[in-house]
């Protein structure tokens, strides 16, 4: 294992946000619960409006006393679909976090006009809304399976990104930026694959199932997730894909942290499931820039002066950023230790 695999906080450069307005969509879900319980431990906020179609998470939220003793949030019912709830929601807003998404690989090959309406029209709708409203800053979450998607999902996800990257073209006079972070799989987020074997271990399974015992990924806490997108506020210029150096494991690692006195079980590959993620491809790597604790892909098309990183090193030409070719890795003691740091919300 790396000596900084799965330990790096990216809180150094997070943006001060003290007397701004910032709005999340999809902000009752696990990603928006955990960036406004750490908005509040970190800034001072004017006011965080959380928007969401989901009246019952907002109640859970609205009930909880980790918001309650916070008057400075809004609870705003609403979907990224609809334009004019977005311009509503985003009035004297200075910040937003587009985190709203249909995510499920299963359910959006199976309802592929629903993914397309939210993760597509969903993006350009928030890109208008923050155009109209004057926003200073946009910074929508992507996922590593937009980077050669196989699956619907990835492939809106890819659309989305190309969306917000092409959004600061369209600002002309505006002031208003956006970005997009890719990241790989946040370890213990809902529908994520550590709850699911958690949870058949609950039920008394007598395996594990495993669908290739080849099989990568990235892994990255919410925590982690979290001050990655907040320090990106204060690093963005416009038209960036901003990617955090983490680190991967195998499935039956993973399996063996978790469950050690199971045995696993092969499955099989599911439909639109990949072998390994990637975050950077081979093509994109004559636009990627090495900053240390992340890599960032720059825009191909430069939409108007940009001031260049510092300290930023241009990647090798033949550089792939993928789950199976890292030089970051988790062996077992080092995942069950990332695991438990991740349901401790560090």
């Amino acid at each position: 294992m790396s000596a900084t695999a799965g330990t790096r906080q990216f809180d150094e450069t997070i943006e001060n946000l003290d007397g701004a307005s910032i709005l999340v969509t999809g902000g009752t879900g696990s990603f928006g619960r955990s960036f406004v319980k750490r908005l509040f431990e970190v800034a001072k906020p004017h006011r965080v409006v959380v928007l969401s179609r989901d009246e019952q998470k907002h109640q859970m939220m609205i009930r909880d006393p980790e918001f309650a003793r916070h008057p400075e949030i809004r609870y705003f019912i609403g979907d990224v679909r609809d334009l004019d709830r977005l311009q509503q929601a985003m009035s004297r807003i200075d910040y937003v976090v587009h985190a709203a998404a249909m995510k499920h690989i299963d359910l959006a090959e199976y309802n592929p006009f629903e993914c397309i309406k939210t993760n597509v029209m969903g993006a350009e709708n928030v890109v208008k809304a923050a155009l109209a409203c004057g926003v200073r800053r946009v910074i929508a979450l992507s996922t590593d399976k937009a980077c050669n998607p196989v699956n619907l999902y990835g492939a809106s996800k890819l659309a989305s990104d190309k969306i917000f990257i092409a959004g600061n073209n369209l600002a002309g006079n505006h002031s208003t930026r956006f970005s997009v972070v890719r990241y790989g799989n946040v370890l213990g987020s809902a529908g994520s694959v550590v709850p699911f074997f958690r949870k058949l271990m609950a039920e008394g399974t007598d395996h594990i199932p495993i669908t290739d015992e080849r099989m990568t990924r990235f892994w990255i806490t919410l925590r982690q997730g979290v001050n990655f997108v907040l320090s990106n506020f204060t690093l963005m210029r416009g038209g960036e894909i901003f990617i955090p150096k983490i680190p991967s494991s195998t499935i039956p690692d993973l399996a063996q942290a978790l469950a050690p006195d199971l045995p696993t079980k092969i499955i099989g590959i599911r439909p639109g499931e990949k072998l390994h993620e990637a975050m950077i491809t081979q093509d994109d790597a004559k636009n990627t820039v090495d900053l240390g604790d992340r890599y960032v892909i720059e825009p191909s098309i430069n939409f108007f002066e940009r001031e260049p990183f510092q300290e930023a090193r241009p990647v090798d030409p033949y550089f792939v950023y993928s789950s199976d070719r890292n030089s970051e890795w988790l062996d077992i003691d080092s995942l069950r230790h990332l695991i438990d740091r991740a349901f401790r919300g560090l």
